[in-house]
């Protein structure tokens, strides 16, 4: 039997419920401490977390409570687009997170952080994350799955819908923030899209 065949003929076992804390815990202090490099550098970056990070500079409010609020709309469409488990572990993810984010401070503070450096690192902790969750079935952010309903609906790319959105969202922030600001922002969301990129792909690896 070819390699490829038997690749493709191999079982894969689903993921336990140990599996999927471990992936849950692992994806959320990796995104949390991403998000602690951002705001410690007053950056921002794309998609439902970018948002949240533009509204919480703007509003002077801690970014765990407006990024928990602002996926509350998300839920109930990302129950009926990608159903039951996904929702509640992404709810579980989210609350995490936002937990976490108000709990760094008092455990992590930075005495000196290259911008640039800070930059690419923040992509890279945040891809991390945001992969282990999707490999466990799960999401921290409501935008997506607007995408993907959108596709449904209209056969729109959803990847077109999230650059858009992030476009917008840059946009807006080149009205309130320093333009190196915005594009070393912009360097530390290439490198979280670049991670996803490359390494969630079913075409070159197991998504379970």
């Amino acid at each position: 039997m070819p390699a490829e065949a038997a690749r493709g003929a191999a079982v894969v076992a689903p993921h336990t419920l140990l599996d999927d804390a471990q992936g849950l815990a692992f994806g959320t202090v990796m995104a949390a401490f991403g998000v602690a490099i951002l705001t410690h550098l007053g950056l921002i970056t794309g998609q439902t977390a970018g948002l949240a990070v533009l509204l919480s500079y703007l509003t002077g409010w801690p970014f765990g409570a407006v990024f928990f609020a602002v996926n509350l709309p998300f839920y109930w469409l990302g129950w009926r687009r990608m159903g039951g488990a996904f929702t509640v572990k992404t709810f579980v993810a989210v609350a995490l997170m936002s937990g976490l984010t108000f709990l760094l401070p008092g455990w992590l503070e930075f005495a000196h952080l290259n911008p640039v450096f800070g930059a690419l690192l923040f992509g890279l902790c945040s891809g991390a994350g945001l992969l282990a969750l999707f490999r466990h079935g799960a999401s921290l952010g409501g935008v997506g799955i607007v995408a993907l309903l959108v596709q449904d609906r209209t056969g729109f790319r959803a990847g077109w819908t999230q650059l858009g959105f992030d476009a917008a969202l840059f946009g807006v922030a080149l009205l309130v923030l320093d333009l190196r600001v915005v594009v070393l922002s912009a360097l530390g969301a290439g490198v979280v899209n670049l991670v996803i990129a490359i390494n969630h792909r079913r075409d070159r690896y197991m998504a379970w």
